[in-house]
């Protein structure tokens, strides 16, 4: 039954189809019939074809907007299917859907190195994701002891590591297992913070890299925490990342020194980090000297900083990964959005100036009667709707009209016009003739309105087609103020007089009248010129 009622539908399309060709050539013949009986026959061909062609032009003049429409539609269609789709059940399949808006943005990104770099970011973050590894990272200034804690640990928990560890210079990592945790943990001794120079400089930069990539952080202090120290610590609370303080070298101080340090350390790290999670260490004690023998070396005491360490790994240590590579993810795809606004920007500024010496060139060339007509005629609607484009706006030409009315109406309202027509005509009435200067004031008057609304047009859509809170007034208003300061304005004039106006200088002195007093005229010889 299904098949049959098929073949009937496509034999009724079927059936339509040529009624249409039939109709369609039904009316070339009368119109070839109608053609030949007022036109000669030689005229008849031509005409036809004008008349196709004229026909093809209204067609694709009404069909492609709709079609575009239609498109935008269906796009938007596949926008709120996407927007709607069901919230990740897990991190990691957040951080697998952000991984993937990564890659759509990768396809939009014009800059070659930059988009290397960020897909070199990605990968890395991909691989983040796969692996195993608990990663720790150690933090801290350069003489808290991070190295000497680290060997430690080390002993404590795989046994002799070997030779020496001095201060660090660079990070180091060192792979072990804690027991009763299946996933392998990988320590990191970073180069130490706060240190002067640009050597020292250039490390902190490096310790805080791994600190953002870290899913446990480790800050070693060796007393109370400075305001230099307090900055540092609170900013890696605020990464997201959980984090444990240490207080070494508690050997050199008494048991009530230690207290005291402690719980002062905890009042202000509250509110942000848990008291459990500020600790007592000593990794590498002060030797004790014993006459007529070697000094005796204590062990590390580092004891309640294993126990804890394994206790959070233990409890909380997938969500820490989880955690860790989601927030990755999402720094990830923050980078890439900068990465496309900065591109929209700049190609939206070439769009502006392009559209800025247009309507100079244009209103010079044809200097309207009233400059503040100027105040519509600012942005035209191809300029918004270019804009829209760049921003992944598809306007339509009406609502791109009326925008451009609204932009109009707000610099004739605000005194934008006036005030830019008088500015404009006291910086160029020093060096140009009175011949000159009221085309040429309100040819570049105009390309300067334009450039005022094209900026405040990329703020629209930049805040996704938003004026924000103090509406249209304020955003023109802003870049009127940012447009007339003096080296704005100075560099707009400069270019303004080698776009605009000395081509109507050439232009006048084209037009100009001989001087009077003196005339060409061959002399009785016939050889020269001579004056009258």
């Amino acid at each position: 039954m299904k098949g049959s009622t098929r073949w009937i539908l496509i034999g009724a399309a079927a059936l339509i189809a040529l009624m249409v060709v039939g109709l369609v050539l039904q009316g070339i013949r009368n119109l070839l019939w109608d053609l030949s009986y007022w036109l000669p026959a030689w005229l008849v061909g031509p005409v036809l074809l004008i008349a196709a062609i004229l026909l093809v032009a209204a067609v694709m003049q009404i069909g492609l907007p709709w079609f575009r429409q239609w498109r935008r539609r269906s796009t938007q269609g596949v926008q709120t299917t996407d927007a709607t789709m069901p919230a990740p059940t897990s991190r990691r399949e957040a951080a697998e859907r952000s991984l993937g808006s990564v890659d759509r943005l990768l396809e939009r990104l014009q800059d070659d190195v930059a988009r290397q770099s960020l897909q070199k970011e990605r990968e890395r973050v991909a691989r983040e994701l796969e692996r195993g590894d608990l990663v720790v990272v150690l933090f801290g200034t350069g003489s808290s002891g991070k190295t000497s804690l680290i060997r430690a640990l080390l002993r404590e928990i795989v046994g002799d590591v070997g030779a020496a560890m001095g201060s660090t210079s660079e990070s180091q990592r060192y792979r072990l297992r804690l027991r009763g945790l299946e996933r392998g943990v990988q320590l990191v001794d970073t180069p130490g913070i706060l240190e002067s120079g640009m050597d020292g400089r250039s490390r902190e930069q490096e310790a805080r890299q791994h600190a953002s990539r870290a899913d446990l952080m480790i800050v070693v202090v060796d007393g109370d925490l400075r305001r230099s120290e307090l900055d540092v610590v609170h900013s890696l609370s605020g990464l997201g990342k959980r984090l444990l303080l240490v207080l070494n070298k508690c050997d050199l101080r008494g048991e009530e020194e230690e207290r005291r340090l402690l719980l002062l350390l905890k009042q202000r790290c509250a509110g942000w980090l848990q008291a459990e999670d500020v600790i007592p260490t000593s990794a590498c004690p002060q030797s004790l000297p014993r006459p007529g023998q070697r000094p005796l070396q204590p062990p590390p005491e580092i004891g309640l900083l294993v126990r804890r360490l394994a206790a959070v790994l233990h409890a909380d240590g997938d969500e820490l990964l989880a955690d860790n590579i989601l927030l990755q993810c999402k720094d990830l795809g923050a980078a890439g959005r900068d990465l496309l606004d900065r591109q929209r920007s700049q190609e939206a500024r070439r769009i502006v100036d392009r559209y800025t010496w247009i309507s100079a060139g244009v209103v010079a060339a044809t200097p309207l009667p009233g400059v503040d007509l100027l105040g519509t005629a600012a942005v035209n609607a191809q300029m918004v709707m270019e804009l829209g484009a760049v921003y992944g706006i598809q306007l339509t030409r009406n609502r791109a009209q009326e925008l451009a009315v609204s932009v109009g109406r707000t610099l004739a309202g605000l005194g934008v016009v006036k005030g830019g027509v008088a500015l404009i005509g006291t910086a160029l009435s020093v060096n140009l003739p009175t011949l000159l200067l009221g085309r040429a004031v309100q040819g570049v008057a105009a390309g300067w309105l334009t450039r005022i609304a094209g900026s405040s047009f990329i703020t629209y859509f930049q805040q996704d087609q938003d004026w924000g809170d103090g509406g249209i007034q304020d955003v023109v208003q802003h870049h009127y103020e940012l447009n007339r300061r003096d080296r704005s304005l100075k560099a707009f004039l400069d270019a303004a007089l080698r776009r605009v106006v000395e081509p109507l200088q050439q232009e006048a002195k084209k037009r100009l009248p001989p001087q009077p007093g003196l005339r060409a005229e061959e002399d009785a010889s016939g050889r020269g010129y001579r004056e009258l």
